[in-house]
């Protein structure tokens, strides 16, 4: 059995190793990140079954199945809570919570077993597993931010941003009326609060609202450049990877 872990946390993955190997499973390769792990895909004959690990160092894991077409069986692994977790039972062998609890490793190691001789190819695809992470009729969207001006705090609603970017490491809201504000959070997170049909992550730096898309241009190497109504501080740019998705999302 060919196994790989994809975690960003060294200490959380040598830990899961160990654990695997009491259990007599060997692992071949860990990887640390988006970037990694699709230049892995890339180049290596994929295994059977993956330890996934959701939020990495440089995205959601999820983002690896935009670029690569992966048919490995997948057990994740995440600190997710049980509400947000149900629906992954749909499309992967099992869950486990962190921190893992050994009774439960094997257990979903044993299920895997069980289903290996008539494993179907599993095909991920990002916005199929996003909108799965919690079942859609439970989930409330972000509807309001909280942002710092001056010694006031002001309220900016969902419907009033044009788009959330990131920037020397902070990340920002950009009204409709023109204007940014620092928030205390992150693009990964705030891509797992928005609403997707109304907000789309259209590549590491931007999260933009459809409503405020203005036009959209073909643009080198098959991206696409998107003009926003007020938005003009830099050029707005589809990720290659994301195109096919982004176009789908729009209808």
């Amino acid at each position: 059995m060919n196994v790989i872990i994809i975690e960003d946390e060294k200490p959380s993955a040598r830990r899961l190793q160990r654990l695997l190997n009491h259990l007599g499973v060997s692992v071949q390769t860990m990887l640390h990140s988006v970037e990694e792990s699709i230049l892995w895909f890339q180049n290596n004959t994929h295994p059977d079954l993956i330890f996934l690990d959701i939020q990495l160092s440089d995205g959601l894991s999820f983002e690896i199945f935009d670029t690569v077409t992966v048919n490995s069986a997948i057990i994740f692994t995440t600190a997710y809570d049980e509400y947000a977790l149900k629906a992954f039972k749909l499309n992967s062998i099992d869950y486990l919570l962190k921190p893992i609890d050994e009774d439960d490793l094997e257990q979903a190691i044993t299920k895997f077993k069980t289903r290996l001789p008539q494993q179907e190819q599993l095909v991920l695809n990002y916005s199929d597993i996003k909108s799965m992470l919690v079942n859609p009729l439970d989930r409330q969207y972000k509807k309001r931010f909280s942002v710092q001006v001056g010694q006031h705090l002001k309220l900016i609603y969902s419907n009033d941003v044009e788009c959330f970017y990131s920037e020397n490491k902070g990340t920002y809201l950009y009204t409709a009326d023109g204007r940014n504000y620092l928030l205390s959070t992150s693009l990964d997170q705030l891509d797992l609060e928005l609403d997707p049909q109304m907000f789309f992550r259209i590549n590491r730096k931007f999260i933009v609202n459809i409503h405020a898309i203005k036009d959209m241009i073909n643009y080198t190497n098959s991206r696409l450049e998107i003009k926003l109504n007020s938005y003009n501080h830099e050029q707005v740019i589809v990720a290659r990877e994301r195109v096919k998705t982004f176009k789908d999302w729009l209808t």
